[in-house]
């Protein structure tokens, strides 16, 4: 089996032999092919495009273009880079590789299990290959789907992804094209879906040299942090669409990946008529979507459910579903008892908002939020299907962008709080909506996730220096001396810190962690999941202090049926006037029959009519 995406962009193989390179370069008069060491001049073609056929090129080849002012800069659509950002492109050859899973049609979103890992903290060779040697592990656990972490070619050898440069090259530190067609095929060996992390919202501040010979790549009266937005909607902003959208159908198809996760949806200023993210996704649909399972899913600040809707036959008719950063919010709040930053907005009703989160989508559909001074946030969600929804006790953000890198389990840990977490725990997984989880999390790493990368020069020092003045503004680090105790990103230490130590699951306390996730997790596969495809939005309802119970339809093949939670999360016990009809799947042994609710306890239980 082979597979190649075509496109206008970059290089590309001919049948009859030889290659042809292409560059949309509108500023630029002249521009100079350079292969293998040998320049040649570039003919000027329509709308800003330069070409160059050469019958003797093959694949290996070394090549970049010269500018008029003699800069020399790599592909933009390079399919390998392996001297960095900096460097020569390399021509590929997509058809070398022999797909073994053309079987593959992918699995089905409510089915989906989620595992979050970064390509180079996930084994201590931090590589495609390594990755594969690891797959078995995800697949007892309970997992049914693998998310990467943005693999794009990044400035450096160590990068959280986001500061990709070359959207097209997977990152060279990692290994090369191939390595990482053998992780996508492994992964569908083992059952296993495979999502990619991807960022079209900005390019990375070391390597992007687009802005010397294609300006309208940016839109320079939007500013954005990182500079200048993505031009969506402005002139020149067709060729900049098609850009990014064969980008994602590059993945798709010629990596078969079966998914994509969209960064930063919020960020990206679009004002056409159609936006950006709806012709990425009807692309998305109308291409590899017909033909298998493939899902594309959000991150969007803003609560905003637009682009969630379902058609008729309930299937998304644009995302497949959306992170709900509600859910970890709220749960955090309980969980660890921090209440500053954003989580302000959950500090005072917590568990209510978490139910209505787990039961609806959004905690905040409209509603006035405290953190962005009374303005409203969010849109209505209650009418969507909990699979539009993706939840997790943590994410690489939430652990990543916290000062020390602390995990969830550390923090609960240092605060006494376990019971409430092994509680929050059975709650997410045992819900309708997908769960994810962050790499190490179902051992209770005790390693941290930081934040890093490998700048070098003043930009370096930039880095650090406004990485740690971020954190100025909490008392813990109004000193300077509290704030140099922060890790260095460039320190090449704080990315090897970073790694997970597999060695640590056969510990006590990280072995009872993993064996409690396997066992929800087997709960949910065996219980959950055959009855999620036309699972329906939930009611919550929070007596006292804690007493949460949410209710879920489940149009169930061969009748209907209703999912019931019923925890207590707070320290002491409740009563309930009635336990929820139903076979019980789940219940903490503290709690088993009575209506008094223990502290922490949680009761699920499957009602069919």
């Amino acid at each position: 089996m082979k597979r190649r995406h075509d496109m206008q962009f970059g290089a590309r193989l001919l049948p009859e032999g030889g290659a042809l390179f292409r560059l949309w370069a509108p500023a630029a008069s002249r521009v100079e092919l350079v292969l293998d060491g040998d320049a040649r001049a570039m003919a000027r073609a329509a709308d800003g495009w330069h070409e160059s056929r050469v019958a003797q090129a093959k694949a290996g080849a070394r090549y970049a273009f010269r500018l008029e002012s003699g800069l020399t800069v790599p592909d933009p659509a390079s399919r390998s880079n392996p001297d960095d950002v900096h460097g020569a492109s390399a021509l590929v050859d997509p058809t070398a590789f022999d797909w073994p899973d053309g079987a593959w049609r992918g699995r089905p979103w409510h089915e989906a299990v989620i595992y979050e890992l970064h390509v180079g903290c996930f084994t201590p060779e931090g590589t495609f290959s390594a990755a594969i040697e690891r797959l078995d592990d995800l697949a007892a656990l309970g997992v049914s789907a693998i998310e990467l972490m943005p693999v794009a070619e990044f400035p450096g050898r160590r990068n959280w992804g986001y500061d990709g440069v070359l959207p097209f090259a997977p990152d060279a530190a990692y290994g090369t094209p191939d390595d990482l067609k053998r992780l996508v095929a492994a992964a569908h060996a083992r059952g296993l879906m495979i999502l990619l992390d991807v960022v079209y919202n900005h390019f990375g501040p070391d390597g992007n040299y687009l802005h010397a010979y294609a300006p309208d790549f940016f839109n320079a009266g939007v500013h954005t942090p990182w500079g200048a937005a993505i031009n969506f909607d402005r002139p020149g902003s067709r060729t900049v669409r098609d850009f990014f959208i064969h980008n994602a159908l590059y993945w798709l198809e010629e990596f078969h990946f079966d998914g994509l996760r969209i960064d930063a949806v919020h960020a990206m200023h679009d004002t056409s008529p159609l936006h950006f993210i709806d012709e990425l996704a009807q692309a998305v649909r109308a291409g590899p979507g017909r033909e298998r399972q493939v899902h594309l899913v959000l991150e969007n600040e803003l609560n905003d459910a637009t682009r969630l809707r379902r058609g008729e036959s309930r299937t998304p008719e644009l995302a497949t579903a959306q992170w709900n950063d509600d859910v970890h919010h709220a749960l955090h709040v309980v969980a660890s008892g921090e209440g500053d930053g954003y989580y302000a907005d959950y500090a005072e009703r917590p568990v209510h908002l978490f139910g209505r989160a787990l039961a609806e989508g959004f905690a905040y559909q409209g509603e006035p939020s405290p953190f962005r001074g009374g303005r409203p946030h969010g849109t209505p969600s209650a009418a969507l299907p909990p699979l539009a929804f993706v939840n997790a006790l943590q994410t690489h953000d939430q652990v990543g962008n916290r000062a020390f890198g602390e995990r969830i389990a550390m923090l609960a840990r240092e605060r006494g709080r376990g019971d409430a977490l092994r509680a929050m725990l059975a709650c997410v997984l045992l819900a309708p909506a997908p769960p994810m989880l962050f790499m190490g999390e179902e051992y209770a790493a005790s390693t941290p996730f930081l934040y890093f990368c490998d700048f070098a020069g003043d930009l370096a020092q930039a880095v650090t220096d406004g990485r740690r003045d971020e954190f100025s503004r909490f008392a813990r680090f109004a000193d300077p001396a509290a704030r140099s105790l922060i890790a260095d990103p460039n320190d090449a230490a704080t990315f090897e810190r970073s790694k997970l130590a597999w060695e640590e699951r056969g510990a006590s306390t990280h072995a009872a962690w993993l064996a409690l996730y396997r066992h929800l997790l087997a709960v949910r596969r065996e219980s959950v999941v055959p009855l999620l495809a036309h699972a329906a939005s939930g009611v919550a309802a929070v007596e006292g202090a804690g007493l949460l119970a949410v209710s879920w339809p489940l149009n169930a093949p061969g009748g209907r049926a209703r999912l019931h939670l019923l925890a207590n999360l707070a320290d002491d016990a409740a009563s309930t006037r009635h336990l929820p009809e139903g076979d019980v799947i789940y219940e903490n042994a503290a709690g088993v029959g009575s209506t008094l609710r223990p502290a922490w306890s949680v009761r699920v239980s499957i009602e069919r009519a």
